[in-house]
């Protein structure tokens, strides 16, 4: 099977079994995606979504969160992972966005990346939710899944080599949702440890299977 096929293949089987593939982060505005993607580095969705809410609640915009400390804000997010870091981050992002951009969030690569606390993942991942683009934001399980299915090459050691070479080969109307089909295939089927190959619907198609089935 060529790898045109391949993905092909993987984006007909997701289309079915994902029809409405999106974030399981909440959020209600750009702002606050924003912040739940920061919190969410190293960190599960689940535990981000309850801590939130009452976060969101006392600081809904930049406008809010700007007169901040990172002493009052890492009360809010004390059970994440690295929270003195984030909560910095946090208020010192909230206080470019207001100073820079109104405290709007751009819709823009470069200018997102400028944040603190936030890289070219967090960038993508924004960009493709809250606008549609066709970004793909590579974490642990989008790398994971795609080396293990083959649609990526050993030689694709980075996430930039990795989100290049799934740009170039999903269809770009799918690329939004294929972010979203990768991580919760990751999250839940072809997990890092005991992926649950019996029960997943790539497994014909899956590169990592079928070397197993030979061994």
């Amino acid at each position: 099977m060529t790898r045109k096929e391949l993905y092909r293949e993987v984006a007909a089987y997701f289309r079915q079994a994902m029809p409405e593939a999106k974030t399981e982060l909440h959020y209600d505005n750009p702002f606050q995606l924003l912040v739940a993607v920061i919190l969410s580095a190293q960190c599960t969705d689940k535990r981000i979504n309850q801590v939130t809410p009452k976060l969101f609640e006392d600081y809904p915009t930049a406008e809010a969160m700007k007169l901040a400390t990172p002493e009052v804000i890492y009360e809010y997010i004390r059970s994440v992972s690295y929270p003195n870091n984030k909560a910095k981050h946090l208020v010192e992002m909230a206080r470019m966005l207001w100073e820079k951009h109104d405290g709007e969030v751009p819709q823009d690569l470069k200018q997102l990346t400028e944040l603190p606390g936030v890289g070219r993942k967090t960038a993508n991942v924004v960009l493709s939710v809250v606008w549609g683009e066709a970004r793909m934001a590579v974490d642990t399980h989008v790398f994971r899944v795609s080396h293990r299915l083959g649609l990526v090459p050993d030689s694709c050691t980075t996430p930039l080599s990795v989100e290049r070479m799934l740009i170039k080969h999903f269809k770009e109307e799918d690329i939004p949702d294929a972010h979203h089909w990768l991580i919760l295939h990751g999250r839940y089927t072809c997990t890092a440890i005991r992926p649950k190959c019996d029960k997943c619907g790539l497994a014909h198609l899956c590169k990592m299977h079928q070397e197993k089935k030979k061994n």
